[in-house]
């Protein structure tokens, strides 16, 4: 038979899924490992989701979504970060924050662009990258997760279209200092680049304000975010990109082809948890804030050196000291004591000798998992 794709065949499978669906097979095991909240979508939001269903919101909403929830998302980031985005043509709402990645990935790039993005990160980013037929360029951050300017500069080349950032990270947990995002919109101003920024934790940020990147470079910064993990509303898939028009009209383009609308009914849902989700949202980050605190205090105990994260729910502990390399230790730890890591190798080359865990679990079951590492690592 004729070959398939081979930029798709060349792809690997999600580093972070393999290692829990073999922990699905298994019994009494604590999954630290997939960054979803433990926390269900809030009542008023589920009804908002139940009512829209009753009155029969069942049908296709404009391609760029509903134009009530594109106001209510760019009049909260006015308030919250004094960016200004028109919700007419500068906001599109997605089927979460990884269509609008790929949508701005296949807008922005032609054939042989490069994307720098720093590492360790999410594992997203480069294949999106790769399926929209660029080229990521990744560059190592500091021992403390932020981002080198230095390094970035290094890597522009004549072909560099973008630089990917996410604040706060998937899977470092760290936030970019403000300063550190001036001098990269000065950067990309200095060489006419994009500025792609993740900001989908933006509101779980603990002991730092979240700086907007368009708040920098308003003219060449693309925002996604989404509902996924502030509001806890994962598995109803509303995401958006924010971006200026000459942006989003192509994206859209895409979009229209491809997707059609995010779910009417999640639209609904997302526009209550808006408008009305403060409560619960803060709710959420004093607890996780709490858990996060907790956890990480209990990884350093037991020797597993680890750097408090400043936002998102993830913790990136260093597992150098038992010499084993991320994988074998996430295999190990998996077997030994049922609980499910990922390990920092699957976020490029600087998360080797960390692992990835989401401290987005009851604070039992976190004390619990500190338990058996701990068990783990003196077996060691």
């Amino acid at each position: 038979m004729k070959p398939l794709n081979p930029i798709v065949a060349a792809c690997p499978p999600s580093g972070i899924r393999r290692f829990f669906d073999i922990a699905a097979t298994m019994d009494n095991v604590i999954s630290l490992g997939v960054g979803e909240p433990d926390y269900v979508t809030p009542w008023h939001v589920r009804e908002a989701g139940i009512y829209a269903l009753e009155q029969g919101f069942t049908t296709y909403t404009s391609n760029a979504g509903l134009l009530e929830l594109r106001s209510a998302i760019v009049d909260d980031l006015s308030r919250r970060y004094s960016v200004t985005f028109d919700a007419v043509s500068e906001c599109l709402i997605t089927s979460g924050v990884s269509q609008g990645l790929d949508l701005v990935m296949r807008t922005l790039l032609d054939v042989g662009d490069e994307v720098i993005i720093p590492e360790p990160c999410y594992v997203a980013y480069g294949p999106c990258v790769t399926f929209a037929g660029g080229t990521p360029v990744y560059v190592p951050s500091s021992p403390a997760f932020e981002i080198l300017i230095d390094e970035i500069e290094r890597a522009i080349t004549p072909r560099t279209k973008a630089i990917l950032v996410s604040s706060p990270s998937n899977p470092t947990g760290a936030i970019q200092p403000r300063a550190v995002l001036e001098a990269l919109a000065d950067l990309a101003e200095r060489h006419d680049l994009y500025l792609v920024s993740d900001e989908i934790y933006e509101r779980l940020s603990y002991d730092a304000p979240h700086t907007c990147m368009a708040s920098l470079a308003p003219s060449r910064s693309i925002v996604l975010g989404g509902f996924s993990k502030a509001h806890a509303m994962t598995g109803w898939r509303v995401g958006f990109v924010c971006a200026p028009a000459f942006i989003l009209d192509l994206a859209g383009r895409i979009h229209q082809y491809t997707m059609l609308c995010a779910p009417h009914v999640s639209q609904a849902a997302a526009l209550e948890g808006l408008r009305s989700g403060d409560a619960q949202v803060a709710e959420m980050v004093s607890d996780y804030d709490r858990r996060r605190r907790l956890f990480v205090k209990g990884l350093n105990s037991i020797g597993l050196t680890c750097h408090e994260p400043q936002g998102a729910f993830y913790a990136f502990p260093s597992i150098r000291s038992t010499g084993l390399d991320s994988e074998t230790f996430a295999e190990r730890l998996l077997q030994a004591e049922r609980v499910a890591v990922v390990p920092g190798s699957v976020f490029g080359p600087g998360g080797e000798g960390h692992v990835r865990c989401s401290y987005a679990t009851a604070l039992p079951l976190l004390e619990e998992a500190v338990k058996r590492m701990g068990r783990f690592v003196d077996s060691l």
